[in-house]
């Protein structure tokens, strides 16, 4: 196919094949389709390849991100720093707490948390920060630790699979990791989160957590399981597992994250060399002490200096046959949380620029090295 000739790239598009479908045989022979033997597995490679002591399966990231400020505590009253550039749900798990997400601007360049301005946003309510590890590049954790040693810091890592900061996997670099499997992800389960944890205590609390808060009681563990001693339930708890059809797609899947990575990150090279001389693009930025995980590609528009708007392009990739989109969302611009906190789309100039200029564009182990090349040609021709 010539890299002229129209075709259909999808935005992302799963990674999976004849070992996914023959991993899903084993729950479904044996009945055993509830959170089971395969989760467990599956989380303990997630465990083993973060570098963490424990990796606990949910059904997303958004119950992750909630159970993690559940078990730090964070409730009423409370605020919670989120960046103002990240997926709504950053900020929904704040409010599920009865707690106020406190908005912080980004740094336009990296389109993570501006860690300049943390200072400014902590207060005496201030309880913990979710610092995201956006489009699969880690915000820089190391220095919000060094700024506010205080706080509890809950990495949303929905995106971040695999990255890494100065060695130290995602998932690790805080009190508790938060991630996805939805399809956009490099590794998926269809649906489904982890939560990781090096502390003990956090991580046998977010298992009573995710379980309905059900505990084993001392006989039990002890003395193995009776089966007429009921569990103990001494917290409110959620339904938040994962079943063992999805623990065994992850089981498949994580095995497979560091090829996808690599994979990904040959060609994020590809695109930086062909499209660094176009002076209205700008393309990822980050330096050496990062390794990216590559979720998404996204570039940013200089309207001043491009052909047409972002909108524009993006409409026209599309009947071009190249699926896009924008990075991500402002939440201070969503209509809840503007009007709620009164908050004006300029109060963060750099969410603001983000939400109108940033562009995703395809990115995932399902491409052809014709696919890469017409995208590029597409943009170069702009």
């Amino acid at each position: 196919m010539s890299a002229t000739q129209k075709r259909n790239i999808p935005i992302s598009l799963p990674s999976m094949g004849q070992e996914e479908w023959e991993a899903l045989k084993d729950p479904v022979f044996s009945g055993w389709i509830t959170q089971g033997p395969k989760v467990a597995q599956f989380e303990k490679l997630f465990a083993e390849r973060h570098g963490v002591k424990h990796a606990l399966a949910v059904s997303n990231c958004t119950t992750a991100l909630h159970l993690a400020l559940v078990a730090l505590g964070v409730g009423a009253g409370d605020e919670v720093i989120v960046p103002a550039f990240t997926w709504v749900s950053t900020a929904n798990a704040v409010m599920y707490c009865g707690a106020k997400p406190v908005f912080i601007d980004i740094d336009p360049v990296t389109f993570n948390i501006d860690v300049n301005q943390l200072r400014s946003k902590i207060t005496a309510k201030t309880k913990a920060i979710i610092p995201v590890h956006l489009f699969g590049l880690c915000a820089d954790v190391d220095k919000i630790k060094e700024i506010a040693p205080e706080l509890k810091i809950v990495e949303d890592g929905a995106c971040a699979a695999g990255a890494a900061l100065n060695g130290t996997a995602a998932g690790a670099l805080g009190d508790i990791g938060c991630f996805s499997f939805h399809p956009r992800k490099s590794v998926t389960t269809g649906e489904g989160g982890m939560l990781t944890t090096n502390d003990d205590a956090l991580a046998e609390k977010l298992n009573c957590l995710r379980n309905h808060g059900a505990s084993i009681s001392e006989e039990q563990r002890h003395k193995g399981p009776r089966p007429y001693i009921l569990p103990e339930f001494d917290m409110v708890g959620y339904n938040y597992r994962m079943t063992d059809l999805q623990g065994a797609l992850g089981v498949v899947q994580i095995q497979k994250l560091d090829t996808f990575i690599t994979e990904r990150q040959d060609w994020a090279n590809y695109y930086n060399e062909q499209l660094k001389d176009i002076e209205w693009l700008r393309t990822p930025v980050y330096d050496a002490k990062y390794k990216h995980g590559w979720q998404s590609y996204v570039l940013f528009i200089d309207e001043a200096k491009a052909p047409m708007s972002r909108n524009d392009m993006m409409e026209y990739l599309q009947q071009q046959g190249v699926s896009t989109r924008p990075g991500t969302h402002a939440v201070h611009m969503l209509g809840y949380y503007a009007n709620t906190f009164g908050i004006k789309p300029q109060d963060y100039p750099g969410a603001y620029a983000a939400n109108e200029y940033s562009m995703s564009i395809p990115l995932h182990n399902k491409m052809t090295a014709d696919d890469f090349e017409y995208i590029v040609t597409l943009l170069k021709a702009l």
